[in-house]
């Protein structure tokens, strides 16, 4: 495929205009400024167009679509005790499937590719990422509260066996990660478990972290002053590479730990603010040298999956609760938004267009009213675009989207088992 005269956004996160890229099964071929000689398949005129990669979503719970707009003007524990977990409690893994490809189609409409997935009903998540053709690492989130073998767990038993079902697959665009919910929902046991299969495994880590003052301050009452940061480490979390969802309450020398142990904070703004957790000091991390990438959460507290509305909250929240209008420059944005999301996914060879690098790509129609005068496209790329500026989303070279046509999901299907799911689950509460 070509996608000729059109801008882009390079390696190095600059615009150039009059591009020429061509895409060759999985990757990208070429960037070249004059048109590649050959005769392709598909070719794609970019006028009024940009050409960029997707997004990687850091931190997501895709089935919770179920859940949009359940649990609202509510604070997190009373969110979750009151609202979630009882809806939770009546889910079948048809729910999840058909709620997970809600998400996915949700994904492709506003350009992410990949989602960093934590939940249960693996098999149906994995099934429903499959069928869509996007990307994913899912992992099966770890609870324990008793002092039994921890391996007698049915969580961790089905964390296990779907690591070595489905790790790797589709062409890698699967991959299986191990989670620890949250240090308020596990015990020692249960931490030193994971972390040590997820050790020998080699397989990425992914947990809550000191998303609330609360929870925050509980562990530090609960283990003589660690906080989750701390009491993580302690347990050999952090030794594979992890990511760390939220962080708004870390304190300077848990971002020493998370730097030096190389863990990845997702950010999830907009999730934050609205169940009033705070604000995640993202200068602080950056200014310290720790990888920061971005997430939706799940919709029941966001409550879309627009990507463009989360990079402007992630640029603009910063900037008002540290009251730094220099704080989180739209190129730190993008390459969050981008490049270091696909990193924490362990996805090395993603989130830039670059020859050689995955095809994960987005086209956005930059000739809107709402993108013009072009004093810095950059700019207008954080500060002025909107998700429905997204005419094409491509996964390995696969279009997967475009101007509204999704090519792997029926959305007329999906909407309507959904809408029955959650009838279903309702009508037992």
């Amino acid at each position: 495929m070509l996608f000729e005269n059109i801008g882009i956004l390079n390696e190095k996160f600059e615009i150039e205009t009059g591009k020429y890229v061509v895409v060759q099964g999985a990757r990208i071929l070429s960037i070249t400024d004059q048109r590649p000689e050959g005769v392709f398949d598909t070719v794609y005129n970019g006028k009024g167009k940009l050409l960029m990669p997707g997004f990687y979503n850091a931190h997501a719970h895709s089935p919770m679509t179920l859940m949009r707009g359940y649990g609202e003007n509510l604070a997190l524990q009373e969110w979750l005790n009151n609202r979630i977990f009882p809806f939770e409690d009546k889910l079948t893994g048809q729910a999840v499937y058909w709620g997970t490809t809600l998400a996915m189609a949700e994904s492709l409409r506003f350009g992410i590719v990949s989602s960093s997935d934590m939940y249960y009903f693996i098999d149906d998540m994995a099934a429903a990422v499959a069928d869509s053709g996007v990307k994913a690492n899912i992992s099966r989130a770890i609870t324990n509260f008793d002092n039994n073998d921890v391996w007698n767990l049915p969580s961790i038993q089905e964390m296990q066996r779907t690591y070595e079902a489905y790790h790797n697959t589709e062409n890698g665009r699967i991959k299986m990660d191990m989670s620890i919910h949250a240090e308020y929902t596990s015990n020692e046991a249960g931490v030193q478990a994971v972390a040590g299969y997820a050790k020998e495994k080699n397989a990425n880590m992914h947990i809550h972290i000191s998303e609330t003052k609360l929870e925050h301050e509980e562990c530090k009452a609960r283990h003589d002053g660690l906080t989750p940061v701390q009491y993580f480490n302690s347990l050999g979390a952090f030794d594979t590479p992890t990511t760390a969802a939220h962080c708004v309450w870390v304190e300077d020398e848990d971002m020493d730990i998370l730097r030096e142990k190389g863990v990845t904070v997702a950010s999830n703004p907009v999730s934050n603010l609205k169940l009033a957790s705070g604000v995640c000091n993202v200068p602080k991390l950056l200014k310290r040298g720790v990888s920061v990438a971005i997430g939706t959460d799940s919709v029941a507290s966001n409550n879309s999956l627009n990507f463009f509305e989360e990079m402007k909250v992630f640029a603009m929240a910063t900037k008002a609760n540290f009251g730094d209008p220099t704080a989180v420059t739209p190129v730190e944005t993008l390459r969050a938004a981008t490049l270091i999301g696909a990193k924490s996914q362990g996805r090395e060879d993603c989130g830039q267009l670059k020859a050689g690098y995955k095809a994960d790509l987005i086209v956005v129609d930059i000739d809107k009213p709402n993108m013009y005068p072009v004093h810095n496209m950059i700019n207008n790329l954080v500060y002025s675009a909107s998700g429905s500026d997204i005419v094409l989303t491509m996964v390995d070279g696969r279009i997967l989207y475009q101007d509204g046509d999704y090519k792997t999901i029926d959305i007329e299907k999906t909407i309507f088992q959904v809408e029955k799911a959650t009838a279903s689950i309702l009508s037992q509460l």
